[in-house]
């Protein structure tokens, strides 16, 4: 997964949230846009759009943006970040077997996980089912835990985090699979009924989901704050060329700029691929 493009209404706040509170760092501000990550990756991308308002209640769009830590104190350092600078904005937290996640809400009201994975060796598929549950996770006792002197001081902000995942609010689940599976490429590797279908390359556990417990029903999204865009990073120029014949298979429009392939989901969720050294 690469970065994921929010569109915001008031940039020095979010720009000082994911800064400040999440513990990224600014890797690049050019006028309307800032651009946050860790060890020069990027993460998030704040794009500047004033004249938007927020999505109408139920919409499809973000549900959340999943940042991966690569260990537990750099997670813990995080989560104490927030719960000293923004508390207000922690909504959950769960064991989900598979990983260990805190639950946000930023200033404009797009979801964010702060999660740490244990090792695949410790996952368990049953029929090419990653099994996921939620489970009670206690901050407090987490922090206890892991979170050291050093960390709580920021000796963990130079080490490495990335977009884990991205979880999405679609219309319905049976068009999210068609979509994402059969013409993106994706496997799937979970399904909660008709609620929720989790998708992944290489054997992870997900790189995408979709759900619809705050979008049911919903159609394509309007210009509005929000998701702009999420970035995937295909391993070759090949790859790339076959999801390019995929999509217009089943019949969906694929912008090429000889660089970059984006498109549309269903729901006009915008996403854009790249490869090394295309183009």
């Amino acid at each position: 997964m690469g970065a994921v493009t929010l569109l915001v209404g008031d940039l020095d706040a979010m720009t000082a949230y994911y800064r400040d509170v999440v513990t990224l760092e600014v890797l690049a501000a050019d006028g309307g846009a800032v651009t946050l990550g860790r060890v020069g990756r990027p993460i998030v991308v704040l794009r500047h759009e004033p004249a938007l308002r927020h999505a109408t209640r139920g919409s499809a769009g973000l549900f959340h943006t999943a940042i991966l830590f690569e260990t537990q104190t750099a997670l813990a350092a995080a989560l104490y970040s927030v719960a000293r600078s923004a508390p207000g904005t922690f909504t959950g937290s769960a064991d989900h077997l598979v990983s260990q996640a805190f639950y946000f809400t930023d200033p404009e009201g797009n979801g964010i996980e702060l999660y740490w994975d244990r090792a695949r060796t410790d996952w368990s598929w049953v029929h090419g089912q990653i099994e996921m549950a939620t489970l009670a996770l206690d901050p407090n006792a987490f922090l206890g835990e892991h979170l050291t002197e050093e960390a709580a001081l920021g000796g963990t902000r130079q080490e490495a985090a990335s977009v884990g995942h991205v979880h999405l609010s679609v219309g319905d689940v049976a068009t999210a699979r068609a979509f994402y599976v059969d013409a993106l490429g994706f496997d799937e590797t979970a399904r909660l009924g008709d609620q929720a279908v989790f998708v992944s390359a290489g054997g992870y556990h997900h790189h995408m989901a979709m759900n619809v417990w705050n979008s049911r029903g919903a159609g394509p999204r309007m210009p509005a704050l929000g998701l702009g865009r999420v970035d995937l990073a295909l391993p070759d120029d090949d790859a790339l060329g076959a999801l390019s014949e995929r999509l217009r298979h089943h019949g969906f429009e694929v912008r090429d700029d000889g660089r970059t392939l984006r498109f549309d989901d269903p729901w006009s969720n915008l996403l854009e691929a790249t490869a090394p050294g295309r183009g």
